[in-house]
Parts: structure tokens; sequence; C-alpha cells
């Protein structure tokens, strides 16, 4: 959840950065697209606990579109989607590789914010294992007169 919030962020802050041409009088666009984009963090496999590195080659792309004047204005939607490569290294020495495709989709205005997130991984271990997981998590704010509400938010995992 931690990451959709850093890229609903990340998206707000493109729109209030991106020239004032837009598609329409009330509308701006932005699209980014990635090809053999590559990121590597820290990170704990979420079928073992065990922690590790991954390392993402991926292609991808980015789209935002916001009202920006008239009827709805404040009014924004954003997906992202990406697939690629996907490297494991643990910690216990057994790296695991293979694909993975996430996506991402949110909708805002001025009182409210919703964001889904799906990730899907299958890699098999240097020593014979599979990991396979599909991971879906969503997030419902309100704003309400005491300030911001979380009306819904879970993050369901599958592993097998």
């Amino acid at each position: 959840m931690k990451r959709t919030m850093a890229f609903a962020v990340l998206l707000l802050t493109l729109i209030a950065s991106a020239p004032a041409a837009a598609d329409g009088a009330d509308t701006m666009t932005f699209t980014q697209t990635f090809h053999d984009a590559t990121q590597s963090f820290g990170v704990v496999n979420p079928c073992t606990g065990v922690p590790g590195t991954v390392d993402l080659t991926f292609n991808g792309v980015a789209h935002v579109t916001f009202l920006t004047s008239g009827v709805g204005a404040g009014t924004g939607w954003a997906t992202f989607t990406a697939t690629g490569s996907v490297t494991l290294t643990q910690t216990n020495g057994v790296v695991f590789t293979g694909n993975f495709t996430m996506w991402d989709g949110e909708n805002l205005n001025l009182n409210n914010f919703a964001a889904t997130r799906i990730l899907v991984v299958h890699a098999t271990g240097s020593d014979g294992t599979s990991l396979s997981f599909h991971a879906v998590a969503h997030i419902t704010v309100n704003l309400t007169s005491s300030g911001p509400v979380v009306v819904v938010s879970f993050n369901n995992l599958t592993c097998g």
C-alpha cells in the first residue's frame, strides 16, 4: 500500500508539473512508456518470508488524465501496467528467475481516492522449487469534515 500511495503522490506531482498543453480545454493528460527499464530493491519473499534482493527488467506504460477546470475539476484517473523479467536472490542462496506482470489503477477527485494494484509473479528457483503468487491490494479514502477516512483497505496474497 505504501508503494500505491507513493505512486499516487508521484502522479499528482507529474500532473502539477506537466506543461500547460492539454488534450482539451478542460483536460490534461500525460503518458510515459518504459522500455527495458530496470529496478532493484530489497524484499522479503512473500510466500516464505526469506529476505533477498529483487531485480526487475520491464516494459510498461503509465497514463494520467486530469480534469483541470469546469464541471469535475480536480477529478483524475491513472493507470500503470508493467511486465517483464524478475530475479529474486534470497539470502539463503536460492535464486528465482521468471516473469511478472503488474497493474495499478487509481481514481481521485477533491473528496475521494481509490487505488487497486494487482501483481502476478511466476519464477523457478535454482534449487528446483517454484515461486508463484498473485497479490491484490486496494484502498479507498473519503474526505470527511474530520479529515481523510479509509473506508476500504485490503491486501490479499495467494501463493502456490
